[in-house]
C-alpha cells in the first residue's frame, strides 16, 4: 500500500493533468465605482503608524489595506458616496496624493481629474487624474495640478477628445506636532470583470 502521508517528507503521486476543471478566463478588471475622501493627521511619534494612519482615519479609510494606482479612470467609473463600512483588512485600491511635513511646515496634497469626450461622437472615453503634493499653499498647488493635467491632455488626447468636468480634491494644514500628513484619494469599491472565454 502506498503511503501518501505528507508527514514523511514526500508528496503524494497525483497526476494533475487528470483533474478536470471548469472555469472562466477573464480580462483585466476595470474599476467601476469610487468615492472621494481626504484627511489630515499629526503625531509626535512617527509617520506611518502615526500621522499617516491618523490622516487615513480622518478620511475614514484607516481600517483597509491601501494600494495605489497610476492616474487613469475608465469610462465606466462612477462616483458614489462614501460607504459606511467595509470588512476590516479589506484591500482598498486608490489614486492617492499624500504629503508629510514637519512641525510648522505646511503639508499640502491634491488631486485633479477630468473626463475625456470624443469630439465627433461626444461619448465618454475615460478620465485623466493628476496628483501633486508639497510644502506650499493651495494657490500654487492648484496651478501645478492644472499644468500637470494639461500636459497629459495635450500629449496623446487633445486631437481626438475634449477634456471636461474638471474636479479638484485638496487638503492642506500646518501641523503643531512633530509630523503632519495631508492626503486626498479616489477610492475604488467595485470592479467589472470582462469574460474572455468559458471552459
Amino acid at each position: 500500500m502506498t503511503n501518501r502521508s505528507l508527514n514523511n517528507g514526500t508528496l503524494p503521486n497525483v497526476d494533475f493533468m487528470e483533474i478536470q476543471t471548469q472555469g472562466i478566463v477573464t480580462g483585466n478588471r476595470i474599476p467601476k465605482e469610487y468615492f472621494e475622501t481626504k484627511g489630515t493627521g499629526e503625531s509626535d511619534i512617527t509617520v506611518h503608524a502615526g500621522s499617516y494612519h491618523l490622516a487615513l482615519k480622518a478620511a475614514s479609510i484607516e481600517r483597509y489595506n491601501i494600494m495605489t494606482y497610476s492616474s487613469i479612470l475608465p469610462s465606466i467609473a462612477t462616483r458614489i458616496g462614501k460607504p459606511k463600512a467595509l470588512t476590516l483588512g479589506a484591500v482598498m485600491e486608490s489614486i492617492m496624493s499624500v504629503y508629510t511635513a514637519e512641525k510648522g511646515e505646511q503639508a499640502t496634497a491634491g488631486i485633479i481629474y477630468g473626463w475625456l469626450y470624443n469630439k465627433r461622437t461626444n461619448t465618454k472615453f475615460g478620465g485623466l487624474v493628476c496628483e501633486h503634493y508639497g510644502s506650499y499653499g493651495l494657490t500654487e498647488l492648484n496651478h501645478l495640478l492644472n499644468a500637470s493635467l494639461e500636459e497629459l491632455y495635450v500629449n496623446g488626447f487633445s486631437n481626438e477628445y475634449n477634456l471636461r468636468e474638471i474636479t479638484y480634491l485638496t487638503e492642506s494644514f500646518t501641523p503643531k506636532k512633530k509630523y503632519g500628513t495631508a492626503l486626498v484619494a479616489l477610492c475604488f469599491t467595485s470592479y467589472y470583470y470582462p469574460v474572455l472565454q468559458t471552459q
